[in-house]
C-alpha cells in the first residue's frame, strides 16, 4: 500500500472551466452539417469546446451567415442519398400528429360542453 490518497479523493467537485475556442468558418459548416445529421448540442460543445451560444449564434445567422448555404452544398456532395429527406433549415419539424380540435391548447380558455 502507499501512502498516496487516491485521485477519486482528491479530485475537484467541479472541472475548471474550459478555455472555449473561437470558432471558424469551417467549423460553422461542420456544425450545420452535423446538425443535419442530428448530433445532439451537447457532442458538438465537447467536440469545439465552446459555449452553446455559439452553436445558437451559428444556427440564427448572426455568426457566419454564409455558411448554411456552403454547409448545404457540401452536406449533397458527401451525403447525396440523405439530401431528399433532410430539411435544411433550423427549425425542427414537429414529429406529432396535427393538431386535434376536440383536444384543447394548455392555455385556450375552458370550453362549454353542450349537453
Amino acid at each position: 500500500m502507499t501512502d498516496q490518497p487516491s485521485a477519486l479523493i482528491d479530485a475537484p467537485l467541479h472541472k475548471p472551466a474550459a478555455r472555449t475556442r473561437v470558432l471558424s468558418e469551417a467549423d460553422a459548416v461542420d456544425i450545420w452539417i452535423a446538425r443535419w445529421l442530428r448530433v445532439r448540442p451537447k457532442d458538438l460543445v465537447g467536440r469545439y469546446g465552446c459555449d452553446t451560444r455559439r452553436l445558437y449564434d451559428i444556427w440564427w445567422g448572426k455568426a457566419f451567415p454564409a455558411s448554411r448555404a456552403r454547409a448545404q452544398k457540401l452536406f449533397a456532395e458527401r451525403y447525396p442519398e440523405a439530401t431528399e429527406r433532410t430539411v435544411f433549415g433550423y427549425r425542427r419539424i414537429p414529429r406529432g400528429t396535427l393538431h386535434d380540435p376536440r383536444q384543447p391548447g394548455l392555455f385556450d380558455p375552458p370550453r362549454r360542453i353542450a349537453p
